[in-house]
């Protein structure tokens, strides 16, 4: 069934003499502003340059949200909270112009908001004796948009206001990943809320060079600093040998059992990220499945209904586990139940997910850039009984701290970005190949809140995928629930609602079998 869309192009109030028509000149009154502060543009860095290229027919590099709001919102308030909130971040009235080194951030003096602010109205399509409810046809929407790229030639966002959804309305909101990753952009959610706040100022800086000199820029600033800690450390223990030698003379087992540490703590490090870079470099493949293969170029997109959050803590707690670990077995569970129902055997089989893992300090989030690294993390499928599989996810989860591949991931995202667009591909084929899944797992604000007076009942969001990965993963708590979305390559998973109904019975049987386990004495 293909659901019919009918877009708004003309909305009450916003002909030329109607308040939508001021929101659009106080908007390019703002991009004006802004252009006369930067008009030589802005050097896009490595990173988010990589995912500027990253884009293919399949798989496009645009983080996907939508939000569920109750009472209808007009869309002339939304334009003017999007003019007053959003366009006060630069990126947001910033184009990209490529060249043979990378790209640069050029404001857009032509702006218009109506072109990145649509209303719609969705109207469920009817086929044979199946109707489509509301929700399917938001779904099919949601993972339309997210097979349809982005006016290049304009600011990399937009935001389709649904009207009349479930008596109220729904928001999909689609960003490309080169302006932000998903915390920076929880940052931007954040002040387009009521009672939110414009981002801070910022002070220009001086334009990155580009190039190699650019690259060299790029590597004594993100990746050699964050090792800061580990080659101060280094330093210290130098320094400290005279100390520790004259230290000998009077305690000689003392002095040598301190000095001994030093050293161990050092090498222990230095062995760390060895032996992190060996194992990203050198990732086994993934188990076979159907979920892996050449994707196609069309998207499907389902989620459940929330699970309530203290729910999950309290199996959490009981089991001595996170929630995090919670959930990620259920996940698991879930898969592999799907796999099941189409005749695939999961014994002994495993798939691979890449989490995101945030890199930067959360009061710098409204610089918005990339500053994130990948956690490959392997799921057990083929473990039947759930305890059994929540620890043995537990125990993978756990041998992740400390981990630096994150922070290599995030150097090769960058050398990636400096690299021809052939070489960059082949570099980050690395991941795809071994990877079946991208997973983000986010904590959202503990209440609802609420936008221009009305309350977002529920709310979800998808990183994309690159490559020939063809399954994302969203687990997101929200004012008091937790919520699972997948979306799914719809050649590798044509029904990926098959999959969502299975989280909520896999954590249901979590429950039962923790309260039914012995904890008496």
């Amino acid at each position: 069934m293909v659901t019919r869309i009918k877009p708004k192009a003309v909305t009450p109030g916003a002909g030329p003499d109607g308040p939508m028509d001021s929101t659009r000149r106080a908007a390019r009154s703002v991009v004006k502003n802004l252009g006369r502060a930067g008009q030589s543009g802005e050097r896009m860095g490595k990173v988010d340059t990589a995912w500027l290229r990253m884009d293919s027919p399949t798989n496009l590099m645009m983080i996907v949200g939508v939000w569920v709001l109750q009472p209808g919102l007009a869309y002339t308030d939304l334009c003017e909270r999007v003019q007053g909130r959003l366009l006060k971040y630069p990126r947001f009235t910033q184009r990209v112009e490529q060249d043979a080194v990378g790209a640069t951030w050029v404001h857009d003096a032509k702006l218009d908001l109506r072109q990145h602010v649509v209303a719609e109205t969705l109207q469920p399509v009817t086929q044979g004796a199946l109707r489509q409810t509301e929700q399917q046809a938001l779904q099919q929407r949601v993972g339309d948009l997210a097979t349809q790229p982005l006016d290049k030639s304009r600011p990399l966002w937009q935001i389709h206001l649904i009207e009349n959804y479930q008596g109220g309305s729904a928001i999909i909101v689609r960003i490309h990943h080169c302006i932000a990753d998903g915390i920076a952009l929880i940052s931007v959610t954040q002040s387009l809320m009521d009672g939110g706040h414009a981002p801070p100022v910022r002070t220009l800086k001086a334009t990155p060079r580009a190039g190699l000199e650019g690259a060299q820029d790029w590597v004594a600033q993100r990746l050699l600093k964050p090792f800061g800690q580990f080659a101060a450390k280094a330093i210290q223990v130098a320094g400290a040998r005279a100390t520790q030698s004259m230290a000998m003379f009077a305690d000689p087992q003392k002095g040598f059992e301190k000095s001994l540490d030093a050293s161990m703590d050092l090498a222990r490090q230095a062995y760390q990220a060895a032996t992190d870079a060996a194992a990203l470099v050198l990732m086994a493949d993934d188990s076979a499945t159907r979920l892996k293969g050449v994707p196609g170029l069309q998207k499907k997109v389902a989620w459940c209904r929330p699970i309530p959050l203290d729910e999950v803590k309290a199996v959490g707690k009981a089991l001595n586990c996170s929630i995090n670990d919670v959930l990620m077995s259920c996940v698991a569970g879930a898969i592999a139940q799907y796999l099941q129902a189409h005749g695939d055997p999961v014994k002994g089989k495993e798939i691979r997910a890449m989490v995101p893992v945030n890199l930067r300090p959360v009061d710098q989030a409204y610089t918005l850039g990339n500053q994130f690294g990948l956690a490959p993390v392997v799921l057990p499928l083929g473990l039947e009984n759930p305890v059994e599989r929540l620890y043995e996810v537990r125990r993978r989860m756990s041998a992740l701290k400390g981990s630096m591949q994150p922070l290599l991931a995030y150097g090769m995202l960058a050398v990636a970005g400096v690299l021809v667009k052939p070489a960059q591909d082949a570099l980050l084929n690395l991941f795809s190949k071994k990877t079946t899944a991208v997973m983000t797992n986010v904590p959202g604000p503990r209440d609802k809140q609420s936008l221009c007076g009305s309350t977002i009942e529920e709310t979800l969001f998808w990183v994309p995928q690159s490559g020939s990965v063809g399954l994302g993963v969203s687990i997101l708590s929200y004012g008091g629930g937790v919520q699972f979305g997948v979306i799914s390559d719809a050649k590798l998973c044509p029904d990926p609602q098959a999959i969502i109904d299975e989280f909520e019975p896999e954590f249901t049987r979590l429950a039962m079998v923790t309260l039914m386990l012995p904890w008496g004495g």
